[in-house]
């Protein structure tokens, strides 16, 4: 939802390899391991949905367009260009083509859903501006992540299926990539998140009294993020468990 598409992807291939591998009989296991990780995403995402429907229907100053372009002309990005992209919640900062990419509702929204997340968005351009340290990080990890998440979990179950161990081994050196990149993801959303609401304030976008709606749905946002890295946390200690015991065995 909030951050940048690259994120988001990668969250979605972790996510969506994870739940479809759980219908085999061999990952009752692993859905039973990780159940407390998909507990947290569920209610996150409940929480999400909520905040947002709330915030949406409380009528902002400006739209998210406005407040995006404003935090970050004030912060001298005049050359970071907003964009409408298509999709529901879709909004994301591109940090290869310095461009923030926001979604018809959130772009043309006077709401404080609205100018929440567009608020966020420009705080991870105001990150790149800045060349904050995790954010290069979380850049730089993008690629082995994504390879990660596909080919890492392809190994694993694999390993299990073939009863490999070097197989096995394999993905989850190779999953660790995800993991990495999920821990690197939490202070860079945490951080974009909290200077949005600061800039929201101090530069008179929003007054602090009204503040509530958008504060809901950023902390609501950043519950999902540590429920995905949870998820591929717990992920990656079930299978070393299970390369333990094959190599007991």
């Amino acid at each position: 939802m909030i951050g940048s598409g690259f994120v988001g992807m990668v969250l979605l291939a972790s996510v969506g390899v994870v739940i479809g591998q759980m219908i085999m009989p061999f990952n009752v296991g692993l859905l039973l391991f990780i159940a407390p990780a998909l507990l947290l995403a569920l209610i996150a995402q409940m929480m999400v949905k909520s905040a947002y429907a709330s915030a949406n229907r409380v009528h902002a100053r400006l739209s998210g367009y406005a407040a995006a372009r404003f935090l970050l002309d004030r912060a001298g990005l005049q050359s970071v260009d907003i964009e409408q992209t298509p999709g529901h919640l879709s909004d994301h900062y591109d940090p290869r083509s310095k461009v923030l990419r926001l979604s018809n509702e959130v772009y043309h929204g006077n709401t404080m859903a609205a100018v929440g997340i567009a608020a966020h968005e420009a705080g991870h351009a105001i990150q790149d501006a800045e060349r904050y340290a995790p954010l290069v990080i979380r850049n730089l990890a993008v690629p082995a992540a994504g390879f990660g998440s596909n080919a890492g979990m392809i190994l694993l179950i694999l390993g299990v299926v073939l009863n490999q161990p070097p197989l096995l081994l394999l993905g989850i050196i190779l999953f660790s990539c995800v993991v990495f990149f999920q821990v690197i993801n939490l202070p860079v959303e945490f951080d974009a998140s909290a200077r949005a609401k600061t800039l929201l304030v101090d530069l008179g976008v929003v007054p602090a009294q009204e503040m509530a709606p958008v504060n809901r749905v950023l902390n609501a946002a950043a519950l999902t993020y540590v429920a995905a890295t949870l998820q591929a946390i717990l992920t990656l200690l079930y299978f070393i468990l299970r390369y333990a015991g094959s190599s007991r065995s």
